[in-house]
């Protein structure tokens, strides 16, 4: 697999990498599902996808990762999933925090935080300072987020904005808008991974990926790994992105 591993690397082309790279991790539950076990066991098994993720960023020089981890639409789901998960998030702080800062990666996390259980806020808190100083890889973790719901909360602050006398409605244009977003500081994603061969966006950045290459792979979260990873990002660097304009 070494081998293979570098001969994939070597097959990149690192000018024509995509800047960001955008996951919807799904699959958690099928793969449980298929195995007899409890979805919960799904949950801990993509973990392990979530380092080889990372990992597999770091190693090509993506600059930023976005993994969408727990939507809005999840705080439906049993009660007890939902702490198993807010318990994964917790000990994921716990367990990686001092590899991410080894490897240079600085977390975000973003969404409507202030519905999350003091532990899990307090885990987001610990490793979002503890690692602030990291350059090589920004990872955004989407937690309690929908992109529906972002659109409006922007909509929102601007016409606080207006309200205020601070901004004008006619100065509210395209960059204005994306600047009251949760990511509005970054740029947007270049390539948009699915995994378990779902063909549907679910709710995730609908600002952000209206120019994003969508990559679709059949392969359950808890089995991706970076040579899935390297596959997308092959792939992505054969397609003709012309944003409306015509090939020179």
């Amino acid at each position: 697999m070494p081998s293979e591993r570098l001969q994939r690397i070597h097959q990149l082309n690192k000018a024509q990498l995509p800047r960001h790279v955008a996951v919807i991790m799904d699959g958690n539950g099928r793969w449980a599902s298929e195995r007899g076990l409890p979805r919960y066991e799904g949950h801990r098994a993509g973990m392990k996808a979530v380092r080889e993720a990372v990992e597999g960023a770091i190693e090509v020089g993506i600059e930023y990762l976005t993994l969408f981890a727990f939507s809005q639409e999840n705080w439906q789901r049993p009660r007890r999933e939902i702490a198993f998960l807010m318990s994964l998030l917790e000990r994921y702080a716990q367990s990686e925090c001092q590899d991410l800062v080894d490897n240079g990666v600085q977390v975000h996390v973003i969404g409507e935080l202030e519905r999350l259980e003091a532990g899990a806020r307090r885990a987001i808190d610990m490793i979002t300072s503890a690692t602030r100083e990291g350059k090589r890889l920004q990872l955004i973790v989407a937690i309690s987020y929908g992109a529906r719901g972002e659109l409006v909360r922007a909509a929102q602050r601007l016409a606080q904005r207006v309200s205020a006398g601070e901004l004008k409605p006619q100065q509210i244009d395209e960059a204005v808008f994306a600047s009251e977003l949760y990511t509005g500081r970054w740029p947007d994603p270049d390539l948009l991974v699915r995994t378990s061969g779902e063909y549907r966006i679910s709710n995730f950045m609908l600002w952000q990926l209206a120019y994003t290459e969508l990559f679709t792979t059949p392969v359950l979260w808890p089995d991706f790994t970076r040579e899935h990873l390297f596959e997308a990002v092959l792939e992505f660097e054969q397609r003709d992105r012309r944003f409306g304009r015509v090939s020179s």
